[in-house]
């Protein structure tokens, strides 16, 4: 038997073919084209499910359901995408779409918690709670509570990007101001560095992206930190403040046994890992006791939320 996972984003729309092993044996992908309307894009995800079955020999009898991890909240009852503001839609009953044109079984579920799953199922973790957080554009999170995946009551837990670090501070996209996303994202990591770059014009940070602040990456600032530029570790240090505070204060409310650290600013590691483990630890409420969570970084990358949306509502 197998699954077919689709990971819905706002500029990429990504399918996998997922065995019994739990490995994506085979993927397609295109763009999402934003905006445009949603039949067309539940026309490209048929036509990715069929391209799969028929370059594996496999027919539709052969999958369990497919999954898809959507960029907002995913009414798991009623099959609706609700609040799909990056692609435009306010609500759409998208799984009646998808099934009617793929005539199969299909599951949704927010792209964020889908990864969580992914990475917890697939990534074999023997703790039975986890917190995920990906740290990219924005942060997203997902919520794993005895060997459970937790959408919450709506569908809309997870949302850690959009908790409040500081009051009345840095506007965020979502309309508040103050959010995590504001400070702990790569998009705020690429901020700061800019601005540190309009008042020194001595950080290597000019160089390394060949003076063009537009092409920095919070690579980047990683990269200058690892060179030893003043600037950008001072960069990085307060960074890793900002994400201290917040997965200090997610860890003081859950309690898991893991945070799982994901998103592209994972792939700066131990450059990463060493300084959060450390600040985390000196923040939790429960730093005396005798366990705490362990923080690492993800093992799956973007395999995590085809997986996770292929793996929608099966046991861990």
């Amino acid at each position: 038997m197998y699954w077919m996972g689709i990971d819905f984003g706002g500029t990429s729309i990504a399918a996998g073919l997922v065995d019994e092993t739990k490995t994506i044996i085979d993927r397609v992908s295109v763009k999402t084209r934003v905006p445009r309307p949603i039949e067309e894009m539940a026309d490209d995800m048929a036509e990715m499910v069929c391209t799969l079955l028929a370059r594996n020999g496999l027919s539709k009898a052969d999958l369990r359901f497919v999954g898809v991890g959507v960029p907002c909240t995913a009414n798991e009852e009623t099959g609706h995408m609700e609040d799909a503001n990056n692609l435009g839609f306010d609500d759409v009953a998208f799984v009646p779409l998808l099934e009617e044109k793929l005539g199969l079984p299909v599951r949704i579920g927010n792209d964020a918690n889908a990864a969580a799953w992914g990475e917890y199922v697939a990534g074999d973790y023997p703790e039975s709670s986890m917190l995920m957080v990906t740290l990219g554009t924005g942060i997203g999170g997902g919520i794993i509570l005895n060997r459970k995946l937790w959408s919450g009551y709506n569908f809309a837990a997870g949302e850690f990007g959009h908790m409040t670090l500081c009051m009345d501070g840095v506007p965020c996209t979502c309309g508040r101001r103050g959010c995590f996303e504001a400070y702990g994202s790569a998009t705020a990591l690429i901020a700061q560095a800019r601005h540190r770059m309009a008042a020194d014009k001595n950080t290597i940070l000019w160089q390394l992206c060949g003076g063009d602040p537009m092409q920095v990456e919070a690579k980047t600032v990683f990269d200058g930190a690892w060179a030893g530029d003043a600037a950008c570790m001072a960069l990085v240090d307060r960074y890793t403040d900002y994400l201290a505070e917040g997965i200090a204060s997610l860890i003081n409310i859950f309690q898991p046994a893991l945070v799982c650290v994901g998103g592209g600013v994972s792939r700066a590691g131990d450059k990463l890992l060493t300084p959060l483990r450390k600040k985390t630890a000196e923040k939790i409420y429960s730093r005396n006791a005798g366990r705490n969570a362990r923080i690492v970084l993800a093992q799956l990358g973007n395999d995590a939320g085809i997986l996770g949306a292929a793996l929608l509502g099966e046991d861990s």
